[in-house]
């Protein structure tokens, strides 16, 4: 492989995929000296986090919201930049409104007391329970995020260390069984173990250790990015540019170079061949052993093994916008949760049946009442999230045949919220799970790659520095610490504490004058 760097340019690394991964561990990279180049196969920055534009609305694809501010204004000032004057942070109050089939609802704010009385409103005789699910959030909070979230978990013996903890805990236990035994009403219940649905998570398999994201949003909040979290993704391309890295879209990469052991660049799907000192892969970590390592033997992540994994899963999405619109429904806000029938039996559909179910659940946003950016003045940009079964399953679903009865079927739920709304379309954009293998190269068309179940998380997860090849290294979802904004940013910070700073070439030293005129 000939490569083009210059004898004086400092040590070369390349990142697969702009995602908000891959862009944060640019960042840090930039910050330690390297030369950065990241390549990413999409026409714009952001990965799962980009957006289109249609009709004048811009449909944000992925996450919408920020829950851990600081991890960005961190990676920011490591950078010696100031992420507030970057990106336009809006904090978010409500946060969300969580609907049932019979009328109730509840409405999560950062406000203790707020919730407090949330809950009792709901059942009273849940409010003791609430205050202990809070102390419970903390603590896993405090270990899980901040201390295994934080740090690199590779090697064998940190599992080890920490598997006391992990008892006393009871990271055995699923969300959702932790809180049934802290509320009684089956509302309460669902509106407290629902979030690791955000990152790809069976609630009634996925380790009780996920009830730290109550604690992260009573302290935190919950904030928008006026521009949407592709604008975040842009300015972190603003930052790696100004670093000296380049950033190039419509560049897809076929492999990734080994030599001897160690990963040595990559080639592209052109044939074009890019040297590097180092490769950091943001693409899912499936992806990244299966096809890009494919012709490299592999001593853990084998295809046989990526196949057992349990995933993530799916996505069935649909974007659109409304004329006229921006003063009707004036109970529907920025996030709106619309709860179907069944709770446990539909994720059982998903997550281990596989079935594509007649009822659903909706995740509905509506940025138009938050940003002034996302659609035409007075009208409105919505999308509406059903989780459904990856593509992974036997029998799994025929989207090319399954799309327009589904969207039927969630157009029906949405007129119970927004009636009248088909008639006002003005722009209209779907994804299914069809989409999120094709165009993000997702395993089985998974929103988020690997389950975070406690077999799959930690040690047991593709680890940041790979085993399969010296100078290899992962971040993003796939990898430690997992998936969501949060997650994919604290995999480029435990990348910067296991990669060195660059190398620099010595500089020849200065010709001395002969003699003084």
């Amino acid at each position: 492989m000939r490569s083009t760097s210059k004898p004086s340019d400092p040590s070369h690394a390349v990142v697969i995929g702009a995602g908000l991964g891959g862009l944060a561990a640019a960042m840090r990279l930039g910050a330690k000296g390297y030369r950065v180049t990241v390549l990413d196969r999409l026409d714009s920055p952001g990965g799962r986090g980009s957006a289109l534009h249609e009709e004048g609305h811009r449909f944000d694809l992925g996450p919408t919201i920020v829950t851990v501010p600081q991890l960005f204004r961190e990676l920011w000032s490591d950078c010696g930049r100031d992420f507030d004057a970057d990106v336009d942070l809006r904090s978010l109050d409500p946060f969300y409104q969580i609907r049932w089939p019979d009328g109730s609802t509840f409405t999560a704010r950062q406000d203790t007391d707020a919730m407090r009385d949330e809950v009792a409103r709901l059942s009273p005789g849940d409010v003791a329970g609430y205050e202990r699910f809070l102390e419970d959030s903390e603590a896993r909070y405090q270990f899980g995020f901040e201390d295994l979230g934080r740090r690199s978990m590779h090697r064998l013996r940190d599992l080890v260390a920490v598997l006391p903890k992990f008892a006393w805990l009871r990271a055995d236990r699923s969300v959702a069984a932790h809180a049934k035994r802290r509320f009684r009403d089956p509302r309460l219940q669902m509106a407290f173990s629902f979030h690791p649905l955000f990152i790809g998570g069976d609630p009634f398999n996925v380790t009780s250790m996920y009830i730290l994201v109550s604690h992260l949003e009573k302290e935190f909040g919950v904030h928008y990015a006026i521009g949407g979290v592709a604008a975040i993704a842009e300015a972190m391309v603003r930052v790696i540019e100004d670093q000296g890295g380049h950033v190039r879209h419509g560049a897809e990469v076929e492999e990734i170079v080994i030599e001897r052991g160690t990963a040595k660049g990559v080639r592209l799907t052109t044939g074009e061949s890019i040297a590097a000192d180092l490769v950091i892969s943001n693409a899912d970590a499936g992806h990244t052993y299966d096809r890009l390592l494919r012709n490299h033997a592999k001593r853990r992540w084998t295809p046989a093994r990526t196949k057992s994994r349990r995933w993530s899963m799916g996505l069935y999405v649909w974007y659109f916008g409304t004329r006229g619109t921006a003063e009707m429904w004036g109970d529907v806000g920025h996030h709106t949760i619309l709860n179907g029938p069944r709770y446990q039996g539909l994720v059982r559909d998903i997550f281990i049946k596989g079935q594509l179910s007649q009822d659903m659940s909706l995740y509905i946003h509506r940025p138009s009442v938050t940003d002034p950016t996302v659609a035409p003045a007075g009208d409105d940009t919505f999308y509406a999230l059903s989780p459904v079964p990856h593509l992974g399953f036997d029998h799994a679903a025929d989207w090319e045949a399954e799309a327009d009865r589904y969207q039927d079927l969630v157009a029906a739920q949405l007129e119970t919220v927004i009636p009248g709304f088909r008639d006002r379309i003005s722009a209209s954009h779907v994804m299914t799970p069809n989409d999120f293998r094709d165009r993000y190269l997702s395993p089985h068309g998974s929103g988020f790659s690997i389950e975070p179940r406690i077999l799959q998380s930690a040690w047991f997860r593709p680890h940041n520095v790979s085993e399969e090849a010296r100078g290899l290294y992962l971040v993003g979802a796939g990898t430690h610490p997992g998936a969501g904004l949060p997650g994919v940013i604290s995999s480029a910070e435990v990348l910067g504490k296991l990669v060195p700073d660059a190398a620099r070439p010595v500089s020849p030293p200065i010709p001395q004058k002969v003699a003084a005129e």
